[in-house]
């Protein structure tokens, strides 16, 4: 009985029942034909001139089937008009009700049948391929974990995953889903992240890194202390953001919902017009069958759920409609160095000793007690390297005092120690005997950072640091041209120098740098002015101004930002920089997808009222025409569901360099020697610029 009640309820069983009743009608009419005619003449409810030889026929048993397909069929039309009516919308419902019922007070039993039962069809398989389109929905939903092993008293407890407390210690088996957002906090694992970065290689997690709920381990044991439990984790943000974006609506589709809103009443005026001037009932009931925009309604949304849903399978999410329409014409990208061009972890790369009674050791600890009092980013590989070389500060210095743009002045035991660029030693009178300016010119040349150091008031030596260029750098900007990018941009705080040896290791198109927060704004601002369409990518922190001013803002490696989930434009789950041409590219496609399935709504209308003037589309045709559209505007939107092979083989191979530290992308690693590689550019302007040295 449940199955049955199943059935009955689900979305095939009036297509289903109503043409069972219009084969049972073609089956009495073809085997009883004139037998089976009943005494009933519908004489009574026609006086149509002209048109009342379509009902001279006797009303047959035939007939009587053929009405019961069309009520079974319509009557969920018709209330569905009707509903639609009571809050002043007028509909496609409305459109077809008024077909079928027209149909059948002159007599078209069958037409009626047609057009009712290959809407009802229609719709059935509307919301089954539908469906298919918000499969990646779906599949994240379905990845969300139900149980989770958790360790209460010393015993290991299953409970429900809603259930697990924040800040208790989860065990993650092999083959299990990661219950919570979490950190590991013992045990090593091979972790599947694809349903949130899309990434298909699993990812090796230990002491200290962050593991996401809906992951999978695919070997080892790991035990997680859980920091984002049912609501609050990083899956459940992303079904929420994914769920909204798909119900957003673009431009496009807010312009054809206004359009639709004139045009379907204007079908009924015109059908109207046409039986006035015409007095022919069939043709003008067949225009309003002709007439319905179904195809033309769906175009957009479609398209966008299935944009949208292969963007977030693929570790992309992206905001709504109107975003991914913006996406698709973007051609300038403006990225920010550290974190994006660059692995975002600086390395002390070159100790250089200008000071003969020293050696570097004593450079590095007079640096590294200097830096002890500073909070600034670069000066914890510094302090590092002097903790591994066995001369790190045993506490911190007696004063700092930063000078902002310059560098760091602090009292060690006494003495002063700076840290900084040449405008720090003018600033206190040192004097520049040894030649530093001349070296850290050249060490930034070379793609480092450099920083002078003097005691009291003498120079001692130079060191630098470097942020390595990420692997897959040069292969985001060249398949950003591709993707019909025109300009990447890279905005810097760093010095010139350091940016124009990363630009020519990535194949950037436009340098700024030593630039502040609000002057990377102004750099977006001025694209804007040129014409471009710009998208920002950036931290979300320092540069938060130009991600609010750009058209799309893109943050990186969102994972595990819930802020960046919420506010994104767009949202690179993962830290593969090549996601960010991917979604360009993604966007771009359906965008294509969407300017075709409005071509192909409107030329099926168009040649289907050519068609119904000429003569020889009859209303059953006519919505079987209709119906077919709606199917291949569907079917047109499900192919960005599709993987593609080939972006996925390329992908493999742009990330394969990724693992080898020592691929030819990347900056030098930490040399022993004490001078530095000869160079030839100048200084350029604010060369230790504020919010990046100093």
């Amino acid at each position: 009985m449940n199955r049955l009640q199943q059935w009955v309820r689900s979305r095939w069983s009036v297509p289903a029942v109503s043409g069972l009743l219009i084969l049972i009608s073609f089956g009495i009419e073809r085997l009883g034909g004139g037998a089976w005619n009943l005494t009933v003449s519908p004489q009574w409810w026609i006086d149509a001139g002209e048109h009342a030889h379509s009902l001279s026929h006797g009303f047959t048993l035939a007939n009587l089937f053929m009405l019961a397909a069309a009520v079974v069929a319509g009557y969920g039309i018709v209330v569905k008009a009707v509903r639609a009516l009571t809050v002043r919308v007028i509909g496609i419902d409305l459109l077809v009700a008024i077909a079928a019922i027209g149909a059948l007070l002159i007599g078209n039993f069958w037409e009626a049948a047609a057009v009712t039962f290959l809407f009802a069809i229609g719709h059935a398989l509307e919301a089954a391929t539908l469906n298919k389109t918000r499969s990646a929905l779906a599949e994240l939903v379905a990845v969300a974990p139900d149980t989770a092993l958790v360790l209460r008293d010393g015993e290991q407890v299953e409970v429900p995953a809603h259930q697990v407390r924040r800040g208790e210690n989860v065990l993650v088996k092999n083959g299990a889903k990661v219950p919570v957002d979490g950190q590991v906090v013992a045990g090593t694992a091979a972790i599947d992240e694809a349903s949130i970065t899309g990434e298909s290689i699993p990812v090796e997690k230990s002491t200290s890194d962050q593991v996401f709920a809906g992951t999978v381990s695919r070997g080892g044991f790991l035990q997680v202390l859980a920091t984002g439990v049912g609501a609050d984790t990083t899956l459940a943000r992303i079904i929420h953001r994914v769920e909204e974006a798909q119900d957003a609506k673009a431009r496009t589709q807010a312009f054809i919902d206004r359009f639709s809103r004139w045009y379907t009443p204007a079908v009924i005026v015109l059908a109207l017009v046409t039986w006035l001037l015409t007095q022919d009932v069939v043709l003008a009931l067949t225009l309003l069958v002709i007439g319905c925009p179904g195809a033309l309604v769906i175009s957009i949304p479609v398209a966008i759920v299935a944009g949208i849903g292969r963007a977030a399978r693929n570790g992309i999410l992206i905001k709504g409609g109107e975003y991914l329409e913006t996406a698709a014409k973007i051609s300038a990208v403006a990225v920010d160095k550290t974190g994006t061009l660059t692995q975002g972890t600086p390395q002390l790369t070159d100790i250089v000793v200008l000071n003969p009674v020293l050696d570097r050791t004593e450079v590095l600890h007079w640096a590294a007690a200097a830096e002890a009092g500073s909070e600034h980013p670069l000066a914890k590989p510094i302090l590092d390297s002097a903790r591994e070389a066995g001369v790190g500060p045993d506490g911190i210095p007696d004063a700092v005092t930063p000078v902002p743009g310059k560098g760091i002045v602090a009292d060690v035991g006494g003495r002063r120690v700076l840290v900084g660029n040449p405008p720090l030693l003018v600033q206190y009178n040192i004097t520049d005997d040894a030649g530093s300016a001349v070296v850290a010119r050249d060490l930034a040349a070379a793609g480092r950072t450099p920083m002078i150091v003097a005691v009291d008031s003498a120079v001692i030596g130079v060191i630098a640091v470097a942020d390595q260029v990420r692997a897959d750098a040069p292969a985001m900007v060249a398949r950003l041209h591709d993707a019909g990018v025109q300009k990447v941009v890279m905005l810097t705080g760093d010095t010139r120098l350091v940016a124009e040896a990363i630009g020519a290791k990535t194949g950037i198109d436009e340098i700024h740098a030593s630039l502040l927060p609000e002057d990377k704004l102004d750099a977006v601002a001025e694209l804007q002015r040129q014409g471009h369409t710009v998208a920002m990518v950036g931290d979300g922190v320092n540069d938060a101004p130009a991600l609010a001013t750009a058209d799309i803002g893109v943050a990186m490696g969102a994972a595990g930002s819930a802020v960046a989930v919420e506010t994104a434009d767009i949202a690179l789950m993962g830290d593969n920089l090549l996601k960010l041409p991917e979604s360009i590219s993604l966007a771009k496609r359906t965008v294509n997808v969407m300017k075709q399935n409005i071509a192909i709504a409107l030329a099926t209308v168009v040649v289907l009222l050519a068609g119904v003037f000429a003569g020889g589309v009859t209303m059953s045709v006519g919505m079987l025409v209709h119906e077919a559209s709606v199917l291949v505007v569907i079917l047109n939107a499900m192919r960005l569901m599709r993987n593609d092979q080939n972006s996925t083989a390329m992908a493999k191979e742009l990330r394969a360099p990724c693992a080898d530290p020592s691929g030819s992308h990347s900056i030098d690693q930490p040399s022993s020697r004490q001078e530095p590689s000869p160079g030839t550019a100048g200084f350029g302007e604010g060369f230790m610029t504020p919010g990046v040295v100093r």
